[in-house]
């Protein structure tokens, strides 16, 4: 099939569907692959939660990885059906507000939306370490990265330029992701390999040990799990992967732009996952055998203190190497970021597109000269900006809330982001928990990639893996507790659904939405 015939067809799938072609179909399927695979990002995700995974569970932590890419697997392949079926941007919001009804999608397309907002601030304010080190390094500046100031000028600068990229056209999206793509492998494979290259400190053996993670006395980061791995450290471990394998679905989010859709949209959404699964354990197998084999130096590599800058420093004497893999690391946070925008931005675009927000003719607005949601990307960096200024916001004492109790020191955007991925959990669960509903009404997929008679099983299991690590993410015990202390505050992410929660009742009872229905 052509080009021009394959876009024709996506049109009238579109049309027939109730929505008309405002938005170009200009990206390829590497473009559409790279979308997906720069959101994921192993890099973004590897420099973020390597200290959390191996802290807490010590080298065995890498085998863990496999239950969310075979849990997120299931997953990819039920949004791949809906995505085949549903060419639609937004597609969370879409699957669901199909599968089950208009209110229930907008439900699904409110946590999602406000998860990827979240998710913007927490990568383009996650470079920042990596952004200074660099600059001071080359221009002998002092900029301290833990400066609320440095913090909101450095974001707002990166989220500037996003903004612009994304705002001329989709194709310039695809290309900075595409270059995104290939900073990836060279961030995971080729630093795997140069590691490889200066020399590893440790067997292949070392990937099956704890190093005594399961033990307070001899964890890095001195939390205490009673000497029980499984259902301990495990427990906790895994958050360091199912914190990266998801974003594989914003190649749905801009398949009102990609060609052939119906075909390309599916096949990005589980290539993106396995290429991400590949190049993660690379990379975490090269970081973990690049650790210094004496007790002292192991500990640092795995605390907060040390981590991957360290393991690099020990095992890298080029000052022009390092820089290289600095620049690598800073450009996949900043496609990272880039590609969640510009899904951000078609997710709010489809949404007003529905009267599904206040202000919905404003943000559904395309541009004529770029054919881009402009208004919808400006909300995609606007809102994150605002959200960046929690960083300022951060209790000197430990704060009494009813049952709970917040944590001081700890700003309000930590908290926000761990929404983030309970967010994002919750937004899956919830769409696949819908087509789970839809098949049992008789849905059949029409695309051109169906699960056929394997799609109720398949459906099943992706649920049941979500609803699992959902608990896992969410569950209070303590701040006291590993969990409580490390990623979820004990209550407090529940408590920020909950408060989510309610701002969504605010603005769905406000939006044109509710009194269309």
């Amino acid at each position: 099939m052509s080009d021009h015939s394959s876009d024709k067809h996506e049109e009238s799938r579109l049309g027939s569907l109730g929505y008309k072609q405002e938005l170009s179909r200009v990206l390829s399927k590497f473009d559409s692959f790279s979308v997906a695979f720069t959101y994921l990002s192993p890099m973004v995700g590897i420099y973020s939660l390597f200290v959390l995974g191996i802290g807490s569970g010590g080298p065995r932590y890498i085998w863990l990885m496999l239950i969310p890419v075979i849990g997120m697997y299931f997953v990819a392949m039920v949004f791949a059906e809906l995505g085949s079926h549903y060419p639609i941007s937004g597609a969370l919001y879409q699957y669901a507000k199909n599968s089950v009804s208009a209110k229930y999608g907008w439900w699904v397309g409110w946590f999602y939306s406000v998860a990827l907002l979240v998710t913007v601030a927490a990568v383009d304010t996650g470079v920042v370490p990596y952004l200074t080190t660099l600059l001071n390094s080359w221009f002998k500046t002092n900029l301290d990265p833990t400066n609320h100031t440095t913090i909101l000028y450095l974001t707002l600068a990166l989220l500037a330029i996003q903004t612009i990229l994304n705002v001329t056209g989709a194709k310039v999206m695809g290309r900075v992701a595409s270059f995104g793509s290939y900073v990836e492998i060279f961030g995971t494979i080729g630093i795997a390999l140069i590691l490889a290259a200066a020399g590893f400190n440790h067997g292949f053996g070392f990937l099956f040990s704890t190093q005594g993670a399961e033990n307070a006395a001899t964890n890095s980061l001195g939390v205490d799990f009673g000497g029980n791995w499984w259902m301990g450290a495990a427990l906790i471990a895994v958050m360091a992967h199912a914190y990266i394998f998801y974003g594989f679905e914003s190649a749905g989010d801009v398949a009102e732009e990609t060609k052939d859709a119906t075909r390309q949209v599916p096949r990005a959404m589980r290539q993106a996952l396995l290429a991400g699964a590949i190049t993660s354990f690379i990379l975490i197998a090269a970081l973990t055998l690049a650790i210094p084999n004496d007790p002292k130096s192991y500990k640092l590599a795995t605390s907060f203190e040390g981590g991957i800058p360290f393991i690099l420093q020990t095992a890298i004497s080029s000052n022009f190497l390092r820089d290289i893999m600095l620049l690598a690391v800073i450009f996949a946070f900043f496609s990272c970021g880039s590609s969640i925008q510009g899904a951000s931005a078609r997710m709010l675009f489809s949404y007003a597109r529905d009267g599904a927000t206040p202000a919905s003719s404003m943000i559904s607005k395309v541009s004529p000269r770029f054919h881009t949601p402009v208004n919808a990307l400006l909300v995609g960096a606007l809102v994150p900006l605002a959200f960046t200024l929690l960083v300022n916001v951060s209790p000197a004492n430990d704060v009494k809330i009813l049952f709970m109790t917040y944590p001081a020191h700890v700003s309000a955007l930590t908290s926000l982001v761990s929404f983030g991925v309970s967010g994002i959990y919750l937004a899956f669960l919830l769409t696949v928990l819908g087509a789970l509903i839809a098949r049992t009404r008789g849905w059949k997929a029409e695309g051109q990639y169906t699960l056929g008679g394997k799609g109720m099983m398949i459906n099943i299991i992706a649920l049941a893996y979500l609803v699992l690590m959902f608990i896992n993410l969410v569950i209070p015990t303590g701040l006291g507790s590993p969990r409580g202390g490390l990623f979820n505050l004990d209550w407090v992410t529940l408590m920020v659904i909950a408060v989510l929660g309610l701002v969504g009742l605010v603005v769905y009872m406000i939006s044109p939405f509710r009194q269309k229905k």
